[in-house]
């Protein structure tokens, strides 16, 4: 092997990837970024353990998809409504479209939040409302023009995905950089352990004033951020976009620990910077969004980095944004048997209403000053029914024989992705409980 074809090596790599970088990029949203943030605040390095383990999760998960995307004639929603019904692969994708259409919420309103950060670090005063509701409302009609406007929409998406996670890279490393590590304290992150206040309880708890108390809740939300499984099964049908067959079942595995991997080490670099210059010295409750973060590193590293930051912030505000909507426009309309193709008609009309959704709420957020506390709750109601059900979908894929003749599906995977649907059984367990404590006391 030559010193040329060396270098040259991890370019190929990088050409030859593709839908789990797509995955990845709906995964590292702005969500993510302040959860990385906050358990890098509050705990230092010692939960690197668990992202680690929510990434190896995520990976099978993923892979497994991503074979039985390959395995079957059909798609994922396709292939369900054959063996239950077509009413099995409808509630599936009515419950995805909902939770994709309430979090998009969540997405536009991070959207805001990283204008606001890159237009503040270029003046000091922060930008006028209308300003920030224009640039909302472009960025919506953006993203509608890019998908009627291009024929063929999955060639483009994945190449500006890597752009983006190349983006995120850089501005996530430079502030990775200036903090400093400690590389002894990040390796003794690895090693499981638990925490005080992690061992105090299990179960979300109402103290006697009536406020209901989690312990778990940065936690739940860092696992339940790395490790998505709606973004996993979206991989059964990016295959299939990318044109690969079962003969590229080998490059699917190293697309899928590729792209999970550049997700994982994202979000460790994240929580290591909040380690090294947060823990111990700020109150995690002060980090309620991503650009709270970036306003809080700007004393240390100066407008510069924190610029550097705000993209970063803005390329992953961009990427989930539009992934998320697009899984649950193709989902919905997979699901009623309208089509399962990004470049089909319908998937494309309902991921605009995903979209519309979205602003619609941000935008009366932002005017208002109203947080959107009760679309978040029935997101988050419609989770714990909708996330076990695709696990368990997943699951029953890869257990059908005619399925496994076609694809072989290695036992360590099998045996990874059953731990990972016993998980998400679990946090919806949680997230029903803590719902009941919030309903039940108001």
């Amino acid at each position: 092997m030559t010193p040329s074809s060396i270098m040259l090596a991890p370019w190929r790599l990088f050409q030859r990837v593709g839908p789990a970088i797509i995955v990845a990029s709906v995964v590292l949203g702005p969500g993510s970024m302040l959860v990385a943030s906050k358990v890098g605040c509050q705990y230092g390095y010692a939960m690197l353990w668990i992202l680690l383990a929510s990434s190896l999760l995520m990976i099978s998960m993923t892979a497994l998809a991503a074979r039985i995307g390959l395995g079957t004639r059909n798609t994922l929603c396709g292939e369900l409504a054959n063996r239950f019904g077509r009413p099995y692969a409808m509630l599936i994708g009515v419950l995805l479209f909902l939770v994709v259409a309430s979090f998009q919420s969540s997405n536009n309103m991070a959207v805001v939040t990283s204008v606001q950060t890159v237009l503040s670090s270029a003046d000091s005063g922060s930008p006028p409302q209308s300003l920030v509701i224009t640039s909302l409302i472009l960025f919506n009609g953006l993203i509608v023009a890019i998908m009627f406007g291009l024929k063929n929409l999955y060639k483009p998406l994945e190449w500006l995905m890597k752009f983006l996670l190349l983006v995120m890279l850089l501005g996530f490393g430079a502030n990775l950089v200036l903090a400093g590590t400690a590389p002894m304290e990040i390796l003794r992150g690895l090693v499981p352990t638990v925490s005080w206040d992690v061992a105090s309880g299990f179960w979300p708890v109402r103290n006697p004033e009536g406020q209901v108390l989690d312990p778990l809740l940065a936690v739940q939300g860092m696992i339940a951020t790395t490790f998505s499984v709606a973004a996993a099964f979206y991989q059964g049908y990016l295959v299939n976009e990318k044109g690969w067959t079962v003969a590229n079942l080998r490059q699917g595995l190293t697309d899928s620990v590729f792209g999970i991997t550049v997700l994982g080490g994202c979000s460790a670099m994240i929580m290591i910077t909040s380690a090294s210059v947060f823990h111990g010295k700020l109150d995690p409750d002060q980090l309620r969004t991503a650009a709270d973060v970036a306003g809080q590193l700007e004393p240390l590293f100066g407008r510069g980095a924190t610029l550097l930051f705000g993209f970063g912030l803005f390329a992953a505000c961009f990427s989930s944004f539009l992934v998320n909507a697009m899984i649950g426009g193709l989902l919905l309309s997979d699901g009623l048997g309208l089509g399962g193709s990004i470049d089909q008609a319908w998937p494309r009309r309902l991921t605009v209403v995903a979209l519309l959704a979205g602003m619609a709420v941000a935008v009366f957020a932002t005017t208002t000053g109203q947080n959107p506390v009760n679309v978040i709750i029935f997101a988050q109601a419609l989770t714990i029914l909708g996330l076990p059900l695709i696990a368990w979908s997943l699951m029953y894929l890869a257990s059908c024989r005619d399925i496994r003749q076609v694809v072989k599906i290695p036992h360590w995977m099998y045996g990874m992705c059953a731990l990972g649907t016993v998980v998400t059984f679990v946090l919806a367990a949680r997230t029903a409980w803590k719902l009941w404590l919030q309903l039940s006391g108001s």
